[in-house]
């Protein structure tokens, strides 16, 4: 656990949003939203609209210590741990369970990068070959995860050393907050995030290595695990949104803890899978009312599967989007300020509508239709202070 003194992060009474919001408003389209944006000068407030994606990754190090406080200062009501384990077992805060090669300080500890799954290559320009390793949280034990350091995700795919190999951080974040990052176990993101005062969103991430892990560690055990420290704690079902792209997760949770499970968030991915097309609801498989059936009750699909563009060009809610409102199912959107800059149209978030993207203000105009139009109940978000902004402007909870 983290000492005593580390976990008291007493916040200021209202959201700290900083000056990015209102960059980004400086930077929108002439028009009423604008007028609007431009007018709010707060009081400013925590809401559960606003969604810390694995704290505030936009100038942080994703689910560290110190991500997950600044996103809490900024106004998000939920923060999100994605869960994974390690060797022995036990359950860590990481995006994915092979990714601490590029979100931690591993390839240069000699004694954990030993253990890593594929070791350190270098780059070899004369034929062609990219750097590369893979580190896995089950390549280790939990105390060999605490003793390493987090550091912004991204890596150097012409690196000679792994020195090299982990200085790799997009040009448009930065390294400034990242010397020293703080790894989070799952039991210690409860800790944190409840004296923040702010609810969870863990989110099941997929094993990457073969189920049952060493004989009977079950995906099943997996998916118990995690909500049982969240009763271990004593923290209310009502201030969890367990998450899984897995449909099987989600009705585990609903079966086996029902009152967890009345929330649990199906994360959408069919796209990548299934070929789902959010125009063509012959490619949604189950449907939405097939889902709103099993006892699903909350969706989330990428920014780009709840938007399309009508005839005249302008961004409006997909077929998908709509379905799923008339379906009863709730919405919640991921992710904003994940693209970086937008003045060449977004990538893989606003690809459905990156005919209308051209400017970072765009932002805010994507976010007010998802909100208003669309209807979601959160946005998951790297800078959340963007969101806390608009929710606190539009009069939202």
């Amino acid at each position: 656990m983290l000492p005593a003194a580390a976990q008291d992060a007493p916040l200021p009474r209202e959201a700290q949003i900083g000056p990015r919001p209102f960059y980004l408003v400086d930077r929108m389209k002439d028009g009423p939203l604008k007028r609007q944006l431009s007018q709010c000068t707060g009081p400013f407030h925590k809401t559960d609209f606003s969604i810390g994606h694995r704290g505030a990754a936009l100038q942080f190090p994703e689910h560290s210590r110190e991500s997950y406080v600044a996103a809490a200062r900024m106004g998000a009501g939920i923060i999100e741990c994605d869960v994974t384990f390690t060797k022995d077992r036990e359950l860590v805060c990481r995006h994915s369970q092979c990714d601490l090669h590029t979100t931690t300080n591993i390839l240069t500890v000699p004694a954990l990068a030993a253990k890593c799954a594929q070791s350190f290559t270098p780059a070899n320009p004369a034929t062609g070959r990219k750097a590369s390793a893979r580190c896995c949280t089950s390549d280790i034990t939990l105390a060999e995860f605490r003793t390493l350091t987090a550091k912004m995700d991204g890596f150097n795919p012409d690196a000679k050393t792994p020195e090299e190999y982990q200085n790799g951080t997009p040009r448009w974040r930065t390294d400034l907050y990242a010397h020293s990052g703080t790894l989070m176990t799952h039991d210690e993101s409860i800790a944190l995030i409840r004296s923040l005062g702010a609810k969870f969103t863990p989110e099941l991430k997929a094993p990457e290595v073969p189920m049952p892990f060493e004989g009977d560690y079950t995906q099943e055990k997996y998916a118990s695990q995690m909500l049982d420290a969240y009763k271990k704690a004593g923290i209310p079902p009502g201030d969890v949104f367990a998450q899984s792209f897995n449909l099987a997760d989600v009705l585990h949770w609903l079966k086996t803890e029902p009152a967890f499970g009345a929330q649990a968030v199906y994360l959408e991915d069919r796209y990548d899978k299934q070929g789902l097309d959010p125009g063509k609801p012959e490619t949604w498989k189950p449907s939405m009312a097939e889902l709103r059936a099993q006892g699903v009750r909350i969706l989330a699909p990428p920014i780009w599967a709840m938007l399309a563009l009508s005839d005249n060009k302008e961004i409006v809610p997909s077929e998908y989007a709509r379905a799923a409102k008339a379906a009863g199912l709730d919405l919640i959107g991921w992710s904003l300020e994940r693209d970086g800059p937008l003045h060449k149209g977004g990538g893989f978030y606003h690809r459905s509508v990156k005919p209308a993207i051209d400017r970072d203000g765009d932002t805010m105009t994507v976010l007010d239709v998802l909100a208003r139009q669309v209807g979601i109940r959160g946005m998951f978000s790297d800078w959340p202070a963007t969101t806390t902004f608009y929710a606190s402007c539009m009069g939202m909870k």
